[in-house]
């Protein structure tokens, strides 16, 4: 594991996509994932890179601190993984015990899921919340005030 003060690695995309790292003793990393620390309280800060086995390669404490290159693809890849719509309008419910179907508005469009459970519904600091669907897609609403009426009034019931 190496603490990251000044950038001590190379980030590159191999010919099949894949994130590659080569470190700071030129070894070559194939397959690294990023994984964030904080995603929801501090996304930019505490990034840390997993090889393919599952190893801490690098930690980097800042994202902004990286040169702009391998900030871009980090980003890129992290953007993918860490894909969570956020709900804009909640249309209805199938029910209002579990499990129901949601018919929901998104930043990505329109779109329905189910909620398996009500643990599923995860309340975060700040009046945010992430639901769950039973596919594994996260759900944010960033503040539950700035929804509309009824939108509030059924996510009420799930609360």
């Amino acid at each position: 594991m190496t603490e990251l003060n000044t950038p001590s690695f190379e980030l590159e995309r191999d010919a099949f996509g894949r994130l590659v790292l080569t470190d700071a003793q030129g070894e070559r990393h194939v397959g690294v994932t990023p994984v964030r620390a904080f995603p929801l309280s501090a996304p930019g800060h505490g990034v840390s890179l997993v090889g393919s086995e599952g190893r801490e390669l690098v930690w980097i404490d800042s994202v902004e601190q990286l040169p702009a290159q391998a900030r871009a693809l980090l980003e890129e890849e992290l953007a993918v993984r860490d894909f969570a719509p956020t709900l804009l309008r909640l249309h209805g419910v199938s029910s209002f015990g579990v499990p129901s179907t949601w018919t929901i508005s998104t930043d990505r469009g329109d779109t329905s899921f189910v909620l398996k459970a009500e643990e599923d519904i995860r309340r975060l600091e700040g009046g945010a919340l992430l639901i769950a669907s039973a596919h594994g897609v996260q759900f944010r609403i960033p503040d539950v005030k700035t929804l509309d009426r009824a939108s509030r009034k059924l996510l009420e019931r799930f609360l």
